[in-house]
């Protein structure tokens, strides 16, 4: 049976034999010098995933931990390329957040025999050896789906016509997503999904999906985007279509990053769900602990909350991100 860890950035410490195993010594033992740590990176795609990067990086330098850092666009290859690059150069930790969840197992098991922990960061992986990875640091996509449904089911009256912007196909994000907010809305047989289409988490690919899912769905009431950037392409749609955001359409997001959470202030969006992309500090203490022989939680959950406009007013001065 597939196991399947639930969503976020996703990294990667690769179980090292001694720590998925019986005593031993770890590669870091006898070493007293800086942990190297490789990490894969999904992309550049949003306004989420800079801020991610630029956590991991800020901690990283911090914590004292040399960073070999790669940017995959957004392609399985490029990730799968330079983790074993990663393991020739025979890094202490590696960490990643996978494009997709599949096919990883092969590269896994190569970091494995190399005794090279790995952790997943933001983002699942899908195997039946959870041997492979040390843990999963992230959020629940899951229960992003269903704050999002929960909202739309107890913020409406009478038959809703919903069109959805999915995130990356394959990807943990977009398929956790998805699922969580079909099952709370599933308790309103009045609220359809009338399309559904991925938007490949990009502020332009939101934007083209809203402008064919207007095109072929005129009676849309509700917009649910697996993340702020498609659902800010969204607005740009609506607004060429000559309706108003958040009044003619209303909208669902998830993340709550800097642009997204000014579009909610200024009542364009409804509703966030917080993705929070700021991982850095838990990594690199999870990575310590890894190559140090500690034994770490298999799975990390942060901590996020969710925003109405009101909300977002009064958090945007001190966010972060």
């Amino acid at each position: 049976m597939l196991k399947k860890i639930a969503t976020g950035v996703s990294v990667l410490l690769l179980a090292t034999l001694t720590a998925c195993g019986s005593g031993g010594t770890s590669a870091k033992d006898g070493d007293s010098g800086e942990i190297t740590m490789g990490f894969a990176q999904v992309g550049a795609e949003s306004g989420w995933r800079t801020a991610n990067t630029k956590s991991i990086q800020q901690s990283a330098k911090t914590a004292g931990i040399e960073l070999k850092f790669s940017d995959a666009q957004q392609k399985q290859e490029n990730q799968i390329k330079a983790i074993r690059s990663y393991i020739q150069q025979k890094v202490d930790v590696i960490a990643f957040s996978p494009v997709v969840e599949t096919g990883w197992d092969a590269v896994l098991l190569e970091a494995k025999r190399a005794r090279i922990p790995v952790i997943l960061t933001d983002r699942a992986v899908d195997s039946e050896d959870d041997s492979l990875y040390e843990t999963f640091l992230g959020s629940d996509f899951v229960k992003e789906g269903e704050k999002a449904g929960a909202w739309l089911v107890e913020n409406t009256e009478g038959p809703v016509n919903v069109v959805e912007l999915q995130g990356t196909t394959g990807a943990a994000p977009a398929i956790d997503r998805k699922k969580g907010f079909e099952e709370k809305i599933a308790a309103r047989p009045d609220i359809k999904i009338k399309a559904s289409q991925s938007g490949d988490f990009t502020r332009s690919g939101g934007k083209q999906v809203m402008e064919a899912f207007l095109r072929s769905n005129p009676d849309v009431d509700v917009v649910y985007a697996h993340n702020d950037d498609m659902g800010l392409g969204a607005i740009e749609a609506i607004k060429a279509a000559g309706k108003k955001p958040g009044e003619d359409i209303k909208i669902i997001t998830v993340d709550a990053v800097k642009d997204g959470m000014q579009a909610l202030a200024a009542g364009e969006i409804n509703y966030i769900v917080e993705c929070n992309p700021l991982l850095g500090d838990q990594l690199m203490d999870l990575a310590k602990k890894v190559v140090d022989g500690e034994k770490v939680p298999k799975r990390v959950v942060t901590e996020e909350t969710t925003f109405t406009p009101e909300q977002a007013k009064k958090a945007l001065p001190g966010r972060q991100y």
